[in-house]
């Protein structure tokens, strides 16, 4: 009978550290295939792209804090909301996602690399050239046809200017990049797993990976195939959207909202998979069931892609397919449901540790929470007749990105900050920036709420002080100046916490206090490796046993190397 898991090299290979580069380390970095610079680099140009989106979202909000205010020109208020929109969804949340999974998913299956390394850099590349490319733009014309560039009014007779040619190649440059680090994924699952590392063993997060890259893979092409359309109506005298022509505009919702859903799902799961790896750490206790917690994963993808006709609720299409739509929302109610079970039944009775992950992980659940309620309500066609294109529709929204890749996602990064860096975190800088993205949140989308049921329509310049809207109660009305002040408050509050999460990583990369390579006892294979891991990962590939790897591990070093007991480590006495 064995006894304990067995480790032995799966690719025999030579490695060395004693040769010194010859090339400055950021140019290592940046013509780098090793998964961890990549991963680095992805996540670096996340963040980067997340403090100007925070600054777009804060002049956006000044704009709206008092009634017909003049501080922004109409004109640059619809290019700030459509340069906000495309760094929150595709230069931030997708990158920083992608980023932890090209940086931890080969540790987790214990790879040594992802299996098309060149592949990773090209990624890389084309999503920072995106990113130039749309905030270059600034210099001449910025994209001003709003976060979804609709046809025909993003045709030319509309917008005449190359903003709207900006946007699709920005996007279209950035999708490409992750479609092919989704393949590069899918293949470095399929093929580099650690041996005895079945589907069925894999950790949340890297099953997560898997489902993620299945969802960029479908909805990518999509949007790359709307692009291309739009670009060939706009300059080439193409008819794809043009109902005179035997198009129709809804072409474009149908595969440009198949992306944004994709989007929209890429914040969920991934958010969803790290607090799936993080409580069950924090609270000393294995997932109640981790194959259930796997299942909900990939069922909420695959029923998720089929609700997104859910945004074009109001769309001229067959009633039969809105209640498809409707009826694929409201089943999602029971693969996160199960999610909710399982983190609830984790927490209870567990030795719960309150450390900073834990903290934003416990904070992204609640808030998720609130923004898929809201979400669930939208689903069903009355309502969303009602409150589609309000200001209701963005806070439900609003939430579901302050939950995901906002919190969900600094949870993550304080959980393998260690790995990445070294490091840890500050612990007291976290609490605080934590208490301020709460309450930010908070002040700027529940006002929102009630501002969207009194009518205010979403994505609007300003509004008028006499301007009143009905609150459902005949003979009453009420003022939207006091939600948009309360708002714009609470907007202020929010950017300040997310900031200080951001100055907090910054600063604890070179000044944090150092963590071995196992700080937080977690039970999967990344925590095997060194911290930052070298560029092998693995001196030796483990033999996986089980569900928690490490733990079987540990098991088996204690067997092998017994603690001294305390009398004989007192009278030094030699032991075997």
């Amino acid at each position: 009978m064995s006894a304990g898991p067995t480790i032995h090299p799966k690719r025999p290979e030579v490695v060395t550290d004693g040769v010194a580069s010859s090339r400055p380390r950021w140019l290592e970095i940046a013509t780098s295939g090793d998964h961890k610079d990549v991963g680095r680099m992805l996540i670096a140009g996340s963040l980067a792209f997340l403090a100007l989106a925070l600054i777009e979202f804060l002049l956006i909000r000044l704009q709206l804090a008092v009634p017909e205010n003049t501080m922004i020109e109409p004109v640059t208020f619809n290019r700030l909301l459509s340069v906000m929109g495309v760094s929150l969804v595709v230069l931030f949340a997708l990158p920083l996602v992608l980023g932890l999974y090209t940086y931890l998913v080969p540790l987790q299956i214990g790879a040594r690399a992802l299996a098309f390394p060149r592949l990773a850099n090209l990624s890389t590349w084309l999503y920072i050239v995106g990113g130039a490319i749309l905030y270059t733009s600034f210099v001449y014309t910025p994209p001003e046809a709003g976060i979804n560039p609709l046809p025909p009014l993003s045709d030319t007779a509309f917008i005449s200017n190359n903003g709207v040619d900006v946007w699709i190649t920005a996007v279209g440059l950035s999708v490409l990049g992750f479609v092919l680090l989704a393949i590069n994924l899918l293949v470095t699952l399929r093929r580099l797993r650690a041996p005895g590392l079945a589907t069925r063993r894999l950790p949340p997060f890297a099953f997560s990976a898997g489902v993620s890259s299945w969802i960029l893979l479908i909805a990518g092409p999509a949007m790359l195939a709307a692009l291309v359309m739009l670009e060939m109506d706009r300059r080439f005298e193409g008819v794809f959207f043009d109902p005179g022509g035997g198009g129709a505009p809804t072409y474009w919702q149908h595969l440009s909202w198949i992306f944004m859903t994709g989007c929209y799902l890429l914040m969920v799961i991934p958010a969803a998979a790290a607090i799936s790896e993080i409580l069950p750490t924090f609270a000393r206790k294995p997932l109640i069931s981790r194959r259930a917690v796997n299942l909900s994963l990939a069922a909420t993808g695959a029923i998720g892609l089929l609700a997104w006709m859910q945004n074009m609720l109001t769309a001229s299409i067959p009633i039969g397919w809105l209640y498809f739509a409707m009826a694929a929302a409201l089943l999602l109610i029971v693969p996160v449901g199960v999610l909710f079970v399982n983190w609830l039944a984790t927490l209870a009775s567990g030795a719960i540790e309150l450390r900073a992950p834990m903290l934003f992980a416990l904070a992204a659940i609640s808030t998720l929470s609130i923004g898929l309620v809201a979400e669930l309500f939208h689903a069903v066609i009355p309502v969303n007749w009602l409150l589609a294109d309000t200001a209701d529709a963005t806070a439900a929204t609003g939430y579901v990105v302050v939950g995901g890749p906002v919190l969900g996602g600094i949870a993550a990064l304080h959980y393998w900050f260690p790995k990445l860096t070294g490091r840890f975190m500050g612990e007291s800088l976290a609490r605080f920036s934590l208490v301020a993205i709460l309450i930010g949140a908070h002040l700027t989308l529940l006002p929102m709420f009630l501002a969207g049921l009194d009518g205010q329509q979403a994505d609007v310049y300003k509004y008028f002080e006499d301007d009143l809207y009905a609150d459902g109660v005949v003979g009453t009305f009420q003022s939207l100046d006091t939600y948009n002040l309360i708002s714009s408050i609470g907007a202020l509050v929010l950017v300040t916490g997310i900031v200080m999460s951001l100055v907090n990583a910054a600063r604890s990369a070179g000044h944090g206090r150092r963590a071995g390579h196992d700080p937080w006892r977690g039970d999967t294979l990344e925590w095997l490796a060194l911290s930052p891991p070298p560029p092998h990962n693995f001196d030796v590939v483990p033999d996986v046993r089980s569900d928690e790897p490490m733990r079987d591990i540990r098991d088996a070093v204690k067997r092998r190397h017994p603690p001294v007991p305390a009398s004989r480590a007192k009278s030094g006495e030699p032991v075997a």
